[in-house]
């Protein structure tokens, strides 16, 4: 496990906003062509008083300088696996409040979707998307709430600058879907 540095983005409006800014700021100093990270969200304050020896080691015992939600990376996602069957297979302690995931992707603009063949399977679009000269590569990070918040921060290759991530809850609809249902009972 470790911990996302939280000297990063500037105060944000919610605490999800803020965790999701923290993990793009994060993601966007591994560089690109990176794999898939998934976090969990803790409350801060919890960590501190369940496991003053963890919070400590993370850096967070400073009550003043600590976000509200501390993400905290999880192991390697598995090389190989599809994603989806990959968040099926999660089950969180209680002691979770939220996850994120932060994942790159080729995107299309709009303007390119209506251009798209028919009937191929995901892996002959996937290759058409590669090479269609409109193509953008972003990274996305989403992040979910158990009590059912999203947010989302979408960061294009080309404009790689913090002052540049779009954020918003319906960003990335599929993607916060997928990590809700690691909440579902």
């Amino acid at each position: 496990m470790s911990n996302v540095s939280p000297s990063g983005p500037p105060m944000a409006a919610s605490p999800l906003t803020r965790a999701v800014l923290e993990i793009d700021e994060y993601a966007a100093g591994l560089g690109w062509d990176q794999p898939a990270r998934l976090f969990a969200l803790v409350d801060t304050a919890k960590l501190r008083t369940q496991e003053p020896s963890l919070a400590s080691q993370l850096g967070l015992d400073q009550a003043e300088a600590a976000a509200p939600l501390t993400p905290i990376e999880q192991d390697e996602i598995p090389a190989g696996q599809a994603l989806d069957q990959f968040l099926g297979t999660i089950a969180w302690p209680d002691a979770v409040v939220g996850c994120a995931l932060t994942v790159e992707r080729l995107m299309l603009p709009p303007s390119a979707e209506a251009s798209v063949p028919e009937g191929m399977s995901d892996k002959q679009l996937a290759k058409w998307v590669a090479k269609h000269p409109d193509r953008q590569e972003v990274r996305m990070t989403v992040a979910v709430l158990r009590d059912g918040a999203r947010e989302s921060a979408v960061r294009l290759r080309e404009k790689d600058s913090a002052t540049e991530v779009l954020t918003g809850a319906g960003l990335v609809p599929g993607l916060a879907e997928a990590l809700a249902a690691t909440f579902a009972e």
